[in-house]
């Protein structure tokens, strides 16, 4: 199963008027991440960068100049998210700015059934909240601690470790297949899953041998309770 996990900046609000002025994607096979990445920059055109966006994500419209427009970068955006679900944090916003400007381009919107929004997985998760991306880095121990600006392939790494830690973890991906991008060979997850929590000194027992006695007696018990109430029946 491939999946992407993506997050978009903008210069407003606004998805009909505002513009997509930077993506930012990560590659999930089997819930595990693959190494490969997609990351642009996008030139506006004549809309500016409203000052509360710019507060968000220090991107400025002078910075923005010399990169290219989206007409220029949508090829290799489409070819990067080919046969893939769209996963993204609040994903309506993302999306109306993605199927905005492929409307632009006269290019069909993405299907809602291949977009996944992890802030609804995460408030059936964890229905108290809070449930921002922060906070969700918070609550799985996921250092977020050089995220001060919002930046998309950042935000977007950040969200694929949040993902993975809502379906489960690390267990969650036990038994399943992925690719080492190092060697691009086929390997266990379950392998590198045991390579990671390998301990390198054993953790000290929390019973005491007085509770092992204990249960092992009643474990006796219970054994001789079954075998004579088979024989009585």
């Amino acid at each position: 199963m491939r999946e992407v996990i993506f997050d978009t900046e903008t210069t407003g609000l606004d998805n009909k008027a505002d513009r997509v002025i930077e993506i930012g994607g990560i590659e999930l096979l089997n819930h595990f991440p693959t190494g490969r990445t997609f990351h642009v920059y996008i030139n506006p055109g004549d809309r500016k960068v409203h000052p509360d966006a710019l507060a968000v994500h220090g991107i400025t419209d002078e910075f923005l100049k010399d990169k290219p427009v989206f007409a220029n970068i949508v090829a290799d955006l489409q070819e990067f998210f080919e046969g893939a679900k769209w996963i993204a944090h609040n994903a309506m916003f993302d999306m109306g700015f993605i199927n905005a400007e492929f409307d632009r381009l006269s290019i069909p919107p993405v299907p809602s059934d291949l977009v996944i929004d992890t802030l609804a997985l995460a408030r059936r998760k964890h229905p108290m909240g809070p449930n921002s991306l922060d906070a969700l880095c918070r609550r799985y121990g996921i250092d977020n601690s050089h995220r001060t600006k919002h930046g998309a392939l950042l935000d977007s790494e950040l969200l694929a470790e949040v993902y993975i830690e809502m379906l489960g973890g690390r267990q969650a991906a036990l038994g399943l297949t992925s690719v080492d991008t190092r060697r691009n060979q086929s390997v266990e997850i379950s392998d590198l899953a045991e390579i990671s929590y390998s301990r390198p000194r054993p953790l000290s027992p929390r019973l005491s041998a007085a509770e092992v006695e204990s249960h092992s007696k009643l474990v006796a018990r219970l054994k001789d309770k079954a075998i004579w109430s088979k024989y009585s029946a």
